[in-house]
Protein backbone atom coordinates (compact mmCIF):
# COMPACT_ATOMS: atom_id res chain seq x y z
CA UNK A 1 0.00 0.00 0.00
CA UNK A 2 1.23 3.28 -1.05
CA UNK A 3 0.80 6.71 1.21
CA UNK A 4 -0.06 9.41 -0.71
CA UNK A 5 2.16 12.55 -1.09
CA UNK A 6 0.96 15.77 -2.15
CA UNK A 7 2.63 17.79 -4.65
CA UNK A 8 4.68 20.69 -3.63
CA UNK A 9 2.41 22.65 -6.01
CA UNK A 10 -0.37 21.08 -4.22
CA UNK A 11 1.06 21.98 -0.68
CA UNK A 12 1.59 25.83 -1.95
CA UNK A 13 -1.66 25.94 -3.13
CA UNK A 14 -3.50 24.47 0.18
CA UNK A 15 -1.08 27.22 2.69
CA UNK A 16 -2.09 30.32 0.30
CA UNK A 17 -5.76 29.10 0.24
CA UNK A 18 -5.40 29.00 4.23
CA UNK A 19 -3.94 31.81 4.57
CA UNK A 20 -6.75 34.17 2.40
CA UNK A 21 -9.09 32.56 4.74
CA UNK A 22 -7.19 33.61 7.52
CA UNK A 23 -7.04 37.13 5.87
CA UNK A 24 -10.72 37.21 5.40
CA UNK A 25 -11.62 35.52 8.54
CA UNK A 26 -9.45 38.37 11.17
CA UNK A 27 -11.55 41.35 9.55
CA UNK A 28 -15.26 39.29 9.96
CA UNK A 29 -14.33 38.75 13.37
CA UNK A 30 -13.34 42.48 14.37
CA UNK A 31 -16.42 43.79 12.05
CA UNK A 32 -18.27 41.77 14.73
CA UNK A 33 -18.08 43.70 17.63
CA UNK A 34 -20.14 44.42 19.21
CA UNK A 35 -22.45 42.01 19.03
CA UNK A 36 -24.30 43.09 21.51
CA UNK A 37 -24.90 45.98 24.08
CA UNK A 38 -22.46 47.28 26.05
CA UNK A 39 -23.00 47.58 29.72
CA UNK A 40 -21.80 51.38 31.25
CA UNK A 41 -21.11 50.88 35.19
CA UNK A 42 -21.76 54.19 36.87
CA UNK A 43 -21.22 54.62 40.47
CA UNK A 44 -23.72 57.18 41.00
CA UNK A 45 -27.46 56.65 41.91
CA UNK A 46 -29.35 57.59 38.85
CA UNK A 47 -29.97 61.06 38.37
CA UNK A 48 -26.87 61.95 40.94
CA UNK A 49 -23.86 63.30 39.89
CA UNK A 50 -22.14 61.94 36.99
CA UNK A 51 -25.04 59.32 36.24
CA UNK A 52 -26.25 62.35 34.17
CA UNK A 53 -23.32 62.63 32.34
CA UNK A 54 -23.06 58.54 31.68
CA UNK A 55 -26.13 58.60 30.23
CA UNK A 56 -25.22 61.50 27.70
CA UNK A 57 -22.34 59.82 26.73
CA UNK A 58 -24.09 56.12 26.55
CA UNK A 59 -26.94 57.94 24.24
CA UNK A 60 -24.35 59.41 21.75
CA UNK A 61 -22.17 56.25 21.40
CA UNK A 62 -24.76 53.95 21.25
CA UNK A 63 -26.13 55.95 18.14
CA UNK A 64 -22.70 55.27 16.10
CA UNK A 65 -21.73 52.28 17.47
CA UNK A 66 -24.57 50.25 16.30
CA UNK A 67 -25.54 48.83 19.70
CA UNK A 68 -26.90 50.38 22.87
CA UNK A 69 -24.85 51.36 25.29
CA UNK A 70 -26.75 50.53 29.10
CA UNK A 71 -25.77 52.64 31.83
CA UNK A 72 -25.74 50.47 35.26
CA UNK A 73 -25.51 52.15 38.22
CA UNK A 74 -23.83 50.80 40.87
CA UNK A 75 -23.85 53.65 43.69
CA UNK A 76 -21.62 53.78 46.92
CA UNK A 77 -18.50 53.86 48.49
CA UNK A 78 -17.70 56.64 46.49
CA UNK A 79 -17.75 55.05 42.85
CA UNK A 80 -15.28 52.34 44.38
CA UNK A 81 -17.79 49.40 44.21
CA UNK A 82 -18.57 50.40 40.33
CA UNK A 83 -14.73 50.56 39.66
CA UNK A 84 -14.21 46.86 41.39
CA UNK A 85 -16.99 45.60 39.39
CA UNK A 86 -15.39 46.81 35.65
CA UNK A 87 -11.77 45.71 37.43
CA UNK A 88 -13.11 42.11 37.68
CA UNK A 89 -15.56 41.79 34.56
CA UNK A 90 -14.19 39.94 31.39
CA UNK A 91 -11.94 42.13 28.66
CA UNK A 92 -14.68 41.94 26.11
CA UNK A 93 -15.27 45.10 25.09
CA UNK A 94 -18.53 44.68 26.88
CA UNK A 95 -18.43 46.27 30.24
CA UNK A 96 -17.30 49.88 30.91
CA UNK A 97 -16.80 52.13 33.99
CA UNK A 98 -17.54 56.01 34.12
CA UNK A 99 -14.37 56.53 35.84
CA UNK A 100 -13.96 59.73 37.99
CA UNK A 101 -11.48 61.11 39.93
CA UNK A 102 -12.81 60.15 43.17
CA UNK A 103 -12.34 56.18 42.27
CA UNK A 104 -9.48 56.14 39.90
CA UNK A 105 -7.13 59.43 41.32
CA UNK A 106 -8.44 60.24 45.00
CA UNK A 107 -8.91 56.36 46.19
CA UNK A 108 -5.80 55.02 44.74
CA UNK A 109 -3.34 58.67 46.42
CA UNK A 110 -5.05 57.83 49.92
CA UNK A 111 -6.09 54.14 50.24
CA UNK A 112 -4.53 52.21 47.54
CA UNK A 113 -3.35 49.03 50.21
CA UNK A 114 -7.26 49.16 50.98
CA UNK A 115 -8.81 49.03 47.97
CA UNK A 116 -10.17 46.01 45.77
CA UNK A 117 -8.50 46.53 42.78
CA UNK A 118 -5.27 48.71 41.23
CA UNK A 119 -4.66 51.93 39.34
CA UNK A 120 -3.96 52.18 36.37
CA UNK A 121 -2.95 47.81 36.28
CA UNK A 122 -6.90 46.66 36.40
CA UNK A 123 -8.07 49.48 33.99
CA UNK A 124 -7.29 49.75 29.98
CA UNK A 125 -8.17 53.67 29.26
CA UNK A 126 -10.51 54.35 26.29
CA UNK A 127 -10.65 58.25 27.02
CA UNK A 128 -11.17 61.21 28.86
CA UNK A 129 -14.70 62.71 28.53
CA UNK A 130 -14.74 66.26 30.46
CA UNK A 131 -13.40 68.16 33.26
CA UNK A 132 -15.21 70.61 36.38
CA UNK A 133 -13.17 73.23 38.00
CA UNK A 134 -13.81 73.02 41.63
CA UNK A 135 -15.03 76.18 43.48
CA UNK A 136 -14.84 78.34 46.53
CA UNK A 137 -18.56 79.29 47.20
CA UNK A 138 -20.07 81.92 49.61
CA UNK A 139 -23.04 82.99 50.56
CA UNK A 140 -24.83 85.83 48.44
CA UNK A 141 -24.42 88.13 51.94
CA UNK A 142 -21.23 87.25 53.03
CA UNK A 143 -18.57 89.83 53.92
CA UNK A 144 -15.99 88.12 51.69
CA UNK A 145 -15.93 89.46 48.36
CA UNK A 146 -13.17 88.01 46.47
CA UNK A 147 -10.85 84.88 47.36
CA UNK A 148 -8.19 87.11 48.50
CA UNK A 149 -10.78 88.95 50.73
CA UNK A 150 -11.30 85.16 52.43
CA UNK A 151 -7.62 84.15 52.29
CA UNK A 152 -6.43 87.26 53.44
CA UNK A 153 -8.76 86.72 56.54
CA UNK A 154 -7.57 83.36 56.67
CA UNK A 155 -4.52 84.15 58.11
CA UNK A 156 -5.42 86.19 61.24
CA UNK A 157 -9.34 84.88 62.07
CA UNK A 158 -10.39 80.94 62.65
CA UNK A 159 -12.49 80.16 59.46
CA UNK A 160 -14.22 77.31 58.08
CA UNK A 161 -15.35 75.63 54.86
CA UNK A 162 -17.40 72.89 54.24
CA UNK A 163 -16.93 70.03 51.90
CA UNK A 164 -19.59 66.68 50.82
CA UNK A 165 -16.99 64.59 52.89
CA UNK A 166 -13.91 63.83 54.36
CA UNK A 167 -11.07 62.53 51.67
CA UNK A 168 -13.33 63.22 48.77
CA UNK A 169 -11.51 65.46 46.00
CA UNK A 170 -13.01 68.49 47.12
CA UNK A 171 -11.84 68.09 50.41
CA UNK A 172 -8.15 67.69 49.24
CA UNK A 173 -8.56 70.24 46.95
CA UNK A 174 -9.45 72.64 49.73
CA UNK A 175 -6.40 71.60 51.45
CA UNK A 176 -4.07 72.28 48.34
CA UNK A 177 -5.70 75.91 48.62
CA UNK A 178 -4.80 75.77 52.46
CA UNK A 179 -1.46 74.70 52.01
CA UNK A 180 -0.40 76.91 49.16
CA UNK A 181 -2.05 80.15 50.76
CA UNK A 182 -0.22 79.26 53.52
CA UNK A 183 -4.07 79.26 56.31
CA UNK A 184 -5.43 77.36 58.34
CA UNK A 185 -9.53 76.77 58.01
CA UNK A 186 -11.64 74.16 60.17
CA UNK A 187 -13.20 71.89 57.87
CA UNK A 188 -16.92 70.80 58.30
CA UNK A 189 -17.84 67.73 56.52
CA UNK A 190 -21.35 67.26 55.16
CA UNK A 191 -23.34 64.37 53.47
CA UNK A 192 -24.22 66.36 50.82
CA UNK A 193 -24.71 69.84 49.41
CA UNK A 194 -27.84 70.51 50.07
CA UNK A 195 -27.14 70.56 54.27
CA UNK A 196 -23.62 72.54 53.40
CA UNK A 197 -25.35 75.09 51.53
CA UNK A 198 -27.98 75.92 54.14
CA UNK A 199 -25.71 76.24 56.96
CA UNK A 200 -22.95 78.35 54.80
CA UNK A 201 -26.33 80.53 54.19
CA UNK A 202 -27.03 80.44 57.75
CA UNK A 203 -23.78 81.51 59.27
CA UNK A 204 -22.84 78.52 60.59
CA UNK A 205 -19.78 78.01 58.06
CA UNK A 206 -18.11 80.70 55.94
CA UNK A 207 -17.44 78.95 52.50
CA UNK A 208 -18.06 75.89 50.90
CA UNK A 209 -15.56 73.97 48.37
CA UNK A 210 -17.27 71.95 45.81
CA UNK A 211 -17.48 70.92 42.53
CA UNK A 212 -18.57 74.58 40.40
CA UNK A 213 -20.79 72.93 37.64
CA UNK A 214 -23.74 71.46 40.14
CA UNK A 215 -23.88 74.75 41.76
CA UNK A 216 -23.81 77.53 39.02
CA UNK A 217 -27.58 78.01 38.40
CA UNK A 218 -27.40 78.96 42.24
CA UNK A 219 -24.73 81.07 41.41
CA UNK A 220 -26.48 82.79 38.16
CA UNK A 221 -29.96 83.12 40.24
CA UNK A 222 -28.07 85.32 42.63
CA UNK A 223 -27.97 82.66 45.60
CA UNK A 224 -24.46 81.99 45.95
CA UNK A 225 -20.77 83.90 44.90
CA UNK A 226 -18.23 82.09 43.31
CA UNK A 227 -14.92 83.19 44.56
CA UNK A 228 -12.36 81.02 42.65
CA UNK A 229 -12.55 77.91 40.77
CA UNK A 230 -9.56 75.42 39.98
CA UNK A 231 -7.59 74.64 37.24
CA UNK A 232 -4.93 76.18 34.89
CA UNK A 233 -7.49 78.98 32.94
CA UNK A 234 -10.65 80.64 33.58
CA UNK A 235 -13.73 78.84 32.13
CA UNK A 236 -15.53 80.13 29.22
CA UNK A 237 -19.17 80.02 30.91
CA UNK A 238 -18.07 82.22 34.09
CA UNK A 239 -15.50 84.03 32.76
CA UNK A 240 -15.57 86.64 35.59
CA UNK A 241 -14.78 83.96 37.70
CA UNK A 242 -11.08 83.72 38.41
CA UNK A 243 -8.62 80.83 39.04
CA UNK A 244 -6.70 80.44 42.27
CA UNK A 245 -3.57 80.28 39.89
CA UNK A 246 -4.09 83.98 39.00
CA UNK A 247 -4.16 84.31 43.26
CA UNK A 248 -0.83 82.76 42.75
CA UNK A 249 -2.53 79.53 44.46
CA UNK A 250 -1.93 77.02 41.81
CA UNK A 251 -4.70 74.15 42.36
CA UNK A 252 -4.51 71.73 39.16
CA UNK A 253 -6.82 69.14 40.67
CA UNK A 254 -10.74 69.17 39.02
CA UNK A 255 -13.14 66.85 39.22
CA UNK A 256 -13.46 64.81 35.69
CA UNK A 257 -15.01 61.43 33.97
CA UNK A 258 -13.45 59.31 31.49
CA UNK A 259 -14.23 55.93 29.91
CA UNK A 260 -12.26 52.75 30.84
CA UNK A 261 -12.46 49.06 30.39
CA UNK A 262 -11.16 45.55 32.58
CA UNK A 263 -7.52 45.34 31.60
CA UNK A 264 -6.58 43.46 28.94
CA UNK A 265 -9.43 44.26 26.72
CA UNK A 266 -7.99 43.99 22.77
CA UNK A 267 -6.73 46.86 21.42
CA UNK A 268 -8.69 47.20 18.41
CA UNK A 269 -11.84 46.80 20.78
CA UNK A 270 -9.92 49.80 23.11
CA UNK A 271 -9.22 51.85 19.88
CA UNK A 272 -12.78 51.58 18.32
CA UNK A 273 -14.09 52.77 21.90
CA UNK A 274 -12.14 55.63 22.22
CA UNK A 275 -12.80 56.75 18.58
CA UNK A 276 -16.48 56.39 18.71
CA UNK A 277 -16.21 58.56 22.17
CA UNK A 278 -14.30 61.17 20.23
CA UNK A 279 -17.15 61.21 17.58
CA UNK A 280 -19.64 61.62 20.56
CA UNK A 281 -17.59 64.47 22.18
CA UNK A 282 -17.77 66.31 18.97
CA UNK A 283 -21.55 66.21 18.73
CA UNK A 284 -23.52 69.82 19.35
CA UNK A 285 -25.84 67.94 21.74
CA UNK A 286 -22.82 66.43 23.68
CA UNK A 287 -20.31 69.23 23.89
CA UNK A 288 -23.39 71.96 24.75
CA UNK A 289 -24.82 69.78 27.80
CA UNK A 290 -21.44 69.93 28.98
CA UNK A 291 -20.45 73.04 28.63
CA UNK A 292 -23.55 75.00 29.83
CA UNK A 293 -22.17 73.92 33.60
CA UNK A 294 -18.66 75.20 33.54
CA UNK A 295 -17.89 71.74 32.56
CA UNK A 296 -15.42 71.54 29.30
CA UNK A 297 -15.42 68.37 26.99
CA UNK A 298 -11.72 66.84 26.86
CA UNK A 299 -10.76 64.34 24.13
CA UNK A 300 -8.42 62.91 25.42
CA UNK A 301 -7.78 58.80 24.04
CA UNK A 302 -5.93 56.32 25.77
CA UNK A 303 -2.42 56.52 26.48
CA UNK A 304 -2.87 59.97 27.11
CA UNK A 305 -5.89 59.74 29.67
CA UNK A 306 -3.89 57.07 31.44
CA UNK A 307 -1.24 59.42 31.67
CA UNK A 308 -3.30 61.68 32.83
CA UNK A 309 -4.78 59.29 35.68
CA UNK A 310 -1.16 58.57 36.84
CA UNK A 311 -0.50 62.39 36.96
CA UNK A 312 -3.72 62.90 39.23
CA UNK A 313 -3.29 60.90 41.59
CA UNK A 314 0.32 62.47 42.05
CA UNK A 315 -0.95 65.42 42.57
CA UNK A 316 -3.37 63.91 44.94
CA UNK A 317 -0.48 62.40 46.83
CA UNK A 318 1.23 65.95 47.31
CA UNK A 319 -1.40 67.14 49.49
CA UNK A 320 -2.18 64.22 51.92
CA UNK A 321 -0.33 65.31 55.09
CA UNK A 322 -0.50 63.35 58.19
CA UNK A 323 -3.09 65.17 59.63
CA UNK A 324 -4.97 64.93 56.72
CA UNK A 325 -4.65 61.01 56.78
CA UNK A 326 -6.04 61.04 61.11
CA UNK A 327 -8.93 62.86 59.92
CA UNK A 328 -9.85 60.70 57.37
CA UNK A 329 -9.29 57.40 59.57
CA UNK A 330 -11.47 58.61 62.35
Amino acid sequence: MHTLVPSRRRLCVLALAGAGMLALAAPAAQAAYPEQPLKLVVGFPPGGGGDLYGRLIANAMGKTLGQAVVVDNRAGAGGNIAADIVAKARPDGYTLLLAMSGNLAVSPAMKPQSLPYKVPDDFTAIGLILEAPHGLFVSQGSRFKTARDLLDAAKTQKLSFASTGTGGAAHIGMEMVKQKAGVEMLHVPYKGSGPAITDMMGGQVDSFFATASPLVGQVRQGQLRLLAITGEKRNPAIPEVPTFRELGVNVPVTQWYGLVAPAGTPQAVVKLLSDHLGRALATPEVRDAIRKDAAIERDLPMDGFRNFIVEDIARYKAAITPALMKEVSQ
